[in-house]
C-alpha cells in the first residue's frame, strides 16, 4: 500500500461529474452502478439502484460509497471494477446472510476479537452508539469486533450482553497493542520537514492513535517527548506522526496538513482532512478547512502557541551559546 496514489487512466476532470461521488465522472457513475446492480442479480437479488445505496425487497440498504471509493482509488482502472464490485457484494451478502456472530462465537473469543476503531463523528448513528467516546474533535471511539471478511460495529445493543463496558474498552485496547505495524516509511523533503506513516491493511492502523505510545516507540525504537506528537488519521489504512522535540514541527504540521485532507478525499474509510495534536492522551485539532472551502488553514490555540514560542525560544538559545 502506497501512500501517493497513482491514477489510472480514467475519463478527464473536463468530463461532466457524479452528482453523488464527484471523484467519478457521469459516465463511470452510470457503469460503477450497472455493475452493482449486476452483481447483486448474479446472485439471485433485484435492487434498487439509488445514487448512494442500493436496497432490496425487504428493505436492506446497502451503501456504495465506500465501494464507490474501493473502484477509485485501484490503479488498475475501470476494467477490475467488475471484479471489485463481484467480491465486494458477495462478501456483503455472505456477511448478511450468516448467523450473527455474536449468537455463535463464545464470549471469550468475542472478547479476543475485539478492537477500539476510531471513526468520523459524521455519519454516526448516535441512537445506536450511545456508549461511542469522544476521542478528539469530529472523531469517535466505537468498539468493532473482527471477522474474517468483514468488521461488525458493535451496538449498544450488542455489546449489553458482552459485560462491562470499561472492561470490554481494556480487552479491545490490549489487542490493539498486539496488531504488528504492517509497514512504515517516512515522508521529508529538503526543507526539514519530516514525518512517519503507519501504512496497512488493518481496518484498525489508523486506530492505533489510541496507543500512539507502542506505535512510536516500535516505528521510532524512542519515547513519545513530554510536549507529545502531531497525529493525523485520513482514512483507516494510514496513521501519520511527527514527535515534537523542536521546531522541525512547524515543517511538519504543514506538511501532514497537506498530506491528511489529500489523503481523506475519496477513500474508502475515510476518518479526518485534520491534523491533531496528541499530548498526555488528549487530541486537539490544528489543521482546518478555509472559510470558503478552499485550501486548508493552521488554527493553534493558547496552549498549543505557548509551546511553540518556548520551542523558538530554547533554539534561539542554544544557537546564541554556539555564537558565543
Amino acid at each position: 500500500m502506497g501512500l501517493f496514489r497513482r491514477k489510472p487512466r480514467r475519463d478527464g476532470r473536463d468530463a461532466p461529474r457524479d452528482p453523488e461521488f464527484a471523484f467519478l465522472s457521469v459516465a463511470e457513475g452510470t457503469r460503477f452502478r450497472g455493475l452493482v446492480r449486476e452483481s447483486f442479480a448474479e446472485r439471485g437479488l433485484e435492487v434498487s439502484v439509488f445514487a448512494d445505496m442500493v436496497t432490496d425487497s425487504d428493505g436492506r440498504q446497502f451503501g456504495l460509497g465506500n465501494l464507490a471509493a474501493v473502484c477509485h482509488n485501484d490503479d488498475r482502472g475501470p476494467r477490475v471494477w467488475p471484479d471489485l464490485v463481484r467480491q465486494h457484494v458477495g462478501m456483503v451478502l455472505r456477511a448478511m446472510d450468516a448467523p450473527s456472530a455474536l449468537e455463535t462465537l463464545p464470549t471469550e473469543q468475542i472478547r479476543a476479537q475485539l478492537y477500539p476503531r476510531v471513526v468520523g463523528a459524521q455519519g454516526l448513528d448516535t441512537s445506536n452508539f450511545r456508549y461511542a467516546r469522544d476521542v478528539g474533535p469530529g472523531l469517535r471511539e466505537i468498539l468493532a469486533l473482527d471477522l474474517p471478511e468483514s468488521v461488525m460495529m458493535l451496538t449498544d445493543d450488542a455489546l449489553q450482553p458482552l459485560g462491562d463496558l470499561a472492561y470490554l474498552r481494556d480487552q479491545a485496547l490490549y489487542n490493539l497493542r498486539g496488531l504488528p505495524v504492517e509497514a512504515h516509511e517516512t515522508v521529508q523533503d529538503d526543507e526539514g520537514m519530516r514525518f512517519e506513516v503507519v501504512l496497512g491493511d488493518s481496518f484498525y492502523t489508523a486506530s492505533r492513535v489510541l496507543a500512539l505510545e507502542s506505535v512510536v516507540r516500535e516505528v521510532t525504537g524512542e519515547e513519545i517527548p513530554a510536549d507529545g506528537a502531531l497525529v493525523a488519521m485520513p482514512f483507516r489504512h494510514q496513521l501519520a506522526f511527527h514527535a515534537i522535540r523542536d521546531t522541525g514541527m512547524i515543517a511538519a504540521l504543514n506538511g501532514m496538513a497537506a498530506f491528511a485532507a489529500t489523503g481523506f478525499e475519496d477513500t474508502p474509510g475515510a476518518i479526518s482532512p485534520y491534523v491533531y495534536w496528541w499530548h498526555d492522551g488528549t487530541l486537539t485539532q490544528l489543521s482546518d478547512r478555509e472559510e470558503d472551502g478552499e485550501g486548508l488553514r493552521i488554527v493553534i490555540g493558547e496552549e498549543f502557541h505557548a509551546l511553540l514560542e518556548r520551542l523558538v525560544a530554547d533554539e534561539q538559545g542554544r544557537s546564541g551559546e554556539g555564537g558565543a
